[in-house]
């Protein structure tokens, strides 16, 4: 097998997991943005208007605390008998946006048609100004209406991309924590016991010699003994010799005395 072939198969039980769960993912999304029921948004605008000139920042800090009250119940309370929804309905339905350095007020409403979008955002904006405006003279401010909501031309969900996007997304997170299960698993099981290895041939010990015997050292006193016992031996001749001289010496001195 040639090494392009390896490395594709290497790659593939590898990654399948990603491979497999990002496809499925945009499916899901996109089956998710086609049976998802649409929903529309329209935005209208509240300005608060400072009574004093100069006090901009008052109007600015005011609008942000207005802006909160946008989804409370003392306002949702008159919207929810203008729209027909119930005040549980109209929190889920609405909610308040403001900026940190202009006095407006954004009101988003949501629907399932445009025009009740529109209608939703409208009455929940006439229903702070009246709210707000009842205190003018202790907050020195006015809410007033900017602009009223227009209908959308589409709906603000479900988004096709945005919905195949978020699906692919969470199928390669998905896979990813696959991969990260299984190379744990793969890691945490015990390697094979490899088959255990034919036993070598004993080794036998080599016999060991037998020590060299001990050459007793000779003693220098040896070779005198035989000396001595050759001594007498050659003085035995000696002595024979004079024995043997002796009996002629007798005889002449026994032939002087006769002489005499």
């Amino acid at each position: 097998m040639t090494t392009p072939r390896r490395s594709a198969r290497r790659l593939v039980r590898r990654w399948w997991p990603v491979a497999l769960a990002v496809p499925l993912g945009a499916v899901a999304g996109a089956g998710y943005a086609v049976v998802s029921p649409p929903s529309y948004a329209a935005n209208s605008y509240v300005l608060v208007v400072p009574q004093n000139p100069g006090e901009s920042a008052t109007a600015v800090n005011f609008a942000q605390a207005y802006g909160r009250l946008a989804g409370q119940p003392q306002v949702l309370a008159v919207a929810a008998a203008e729209t027909g929804h119930s005040r549980a309905e109209l929190e889920t339905l609405v909610h308040g946006t403001t900026s940190p350095d202009a006095p407006m007020i954004e009101i988003t409403g949501t629907g399932r048609r445009a025009q009740e979008a529109a209608q939703t955002a409208d009455a929940v904006a006439r229903s702070l100004v009246a709210f707000a405006n009842t205190s003018s003279k202790e907050t020195s401010v006015r809410l007033v209406p900017l602009a009223p909501a227009a209908e959308p031309d589409k709906p603000s969900t479900p988004s096709a991309r945005l919905d195949v996007a978020v699906g692919g997304a969470a199928g390669l997170l998905l896979g990813a924590l696959v991969m990260m299960t299984r190379r744990r698993t793969d890691a945490a099981e015990p390697d094979t016991p490899a088959a255990p290895a034919a036993p070598a041939d004993p080794v036998v010990p080599a016999a060991a010699e037998p020590p060299a015997a001990v050459t007793a050292p000779r003693p220098r006193t040896e070779g005198k003994p035989a000396e001595r016992r050759a001594e007498p031996e050659a003085a035995e001749p000696a002595a024979a010799g004079v024995k043997a001289e002796e009996p002629p010496a007798k005889a002449k001195a026994a032939a002087g005395g006769s002489g005499r």
